[in-house]
């Protein structure tokens, strides 16, 4: 009898162990952002090809950002980055294990991130995941609790696994830097309002980015136009930075925040009354809560469903499929590695 490890037959071998990769496949994950390059600017305003080298440095924080031949990533290739980053912080949230390489289908990229899903939405999606490959980033700010001084791309690498008959990419595998991977591990994100993928200008994005990063969920938050200005990574003169600001004062469209115009060259950003969606607290069966004291004998499963539940609400209240599963899932690992 011949092995299914050898030449002469069985089965070939595994090639691509599921281990190795996280299939994209929660519909509904809430839109996640990382801190880091919410709080920097990373990606370019323009949108026609950018091929400056940027150079920024805040409160001793320093980036470099080296563009490829296709230019710099622009705000809305970072779209990939923000469905990559939910689609993970879904799988830990239900207990799921996750890696760094991702497959994902194109269509639910450009569903979920409200692109196009015409001939040449796909066209445009091929040349983000080579701006965002081709982007090296140069910095010395701090993820996951340590302060990193290195050179990374914002993608690792990128492939089409496989295309329709035509030619149009029907599914990728795209690898992120350990970087962004050890943001999401260590739950170092934040919820995104689902509009933010329905803002066309690449500044309104930026200006909501930094507004969610510093205001969050306070009353509000009031900075220089010079800081602005200076996070937002916009290179226009102040002057027409200004005008693009009170633009966006006068048709009050930022989701979640109100903008202001304050004495003094000072913007201020007002938290929108009922803007934080509430879901309902998930509800554990009791057999799920006997299952918990079987994987955790002696244990208090109660405090464990608490410590769960805020758990829960503190990484964005996400809607659970089966919280249940979830539940259980944590529990195996160990309480989410604590």
């Amino acid at each position: 009898m011949t092995g299914a490890g050898t030449t002469g037959g069985g089965l070939l071998p595994d090639r691509h162990p599921t281990a190795d990769f996280f299939v994209c496949d929660i519909f509904d994950a809430i839109p996640k952002d990382d801190m880091g390059s919410m709080e920097h600017p990373m990606f370019s305003l323009s949108t026609r090809p950018d091929r400056r080298i940027l150079s920024y440095e805040h409160n001793g924080v320093q980036i470099e950002v080296t563009p490829s031949v296709k230019g710099l990533a622009t705000i809305h290739d970072k779209d990939i980055l923000i469905f990559c980053v939910s689609q993970l912080m879904a799988a830990l949230n239900a207990g799921r294990p996750v890696s760094r390489t991702l497959h994902l289908k194109a269509h639910d990229l450009l569903v979920a991130t409200n692109r196009e899903t015409s001939g040449d939405g796909y066209k445009r999606l091929r040349e983000a995941f080579e701006r965002l490959a081709g982007t090296r980033i140069t910095t010395n700010f701090e993820t996951g609790g340590q302060e990193i001084t290195t050179g990374f791309g914002l993608i690792e690498s990128w492939e089409i696994v496989r295309r329709s008959r035509g030619g149009r990419m029907v599914s990728v595998a795209v690898t992120l830097s350990e970087w962004l991977f050890n943001a999401v591990l260590s739950k170092s994100v934040l919820t995104l309002s689902r509009d933010y993928f329905r803002m066309r200008k690449p500044l309104e994005r930026r200006v909501y980015e930094l507004a969610r990063k510093h205001c969050g969920r306070q009353e509000s938050w009031r900075v220089s136009l010079e800081v602005l200005q200076k996070k937002s990574g916009s290179a226009s003169p102040r002057r027409v930075f200004r005008k693009m600001v009170r633009d966006m004062i006068a048709a009050d469209h930022l989701p979640d925040y109100h903008i202001s115009e304050e004495p003094g060259d000072l913007i201020r950003f007002t938290l929108r009354d009922g803007v934080v969606e509430t879901v309902p607290p998930p509800v554990l069966k009791p057999e799920t809560l006997e299952a918990a004291r079987r994987l955790a004998p002696g244990v208090d499963v109660y405090a464990l469903e608490a410590e769960w539940r805020g758990i829960w609400a503190a990484t964005g209240q996400q809607r659970l499929r089966s919280a249940d599963a979830a539940f259980l899932g944590w529990v195996r690992k160990g309480r989410g590695g604590a």
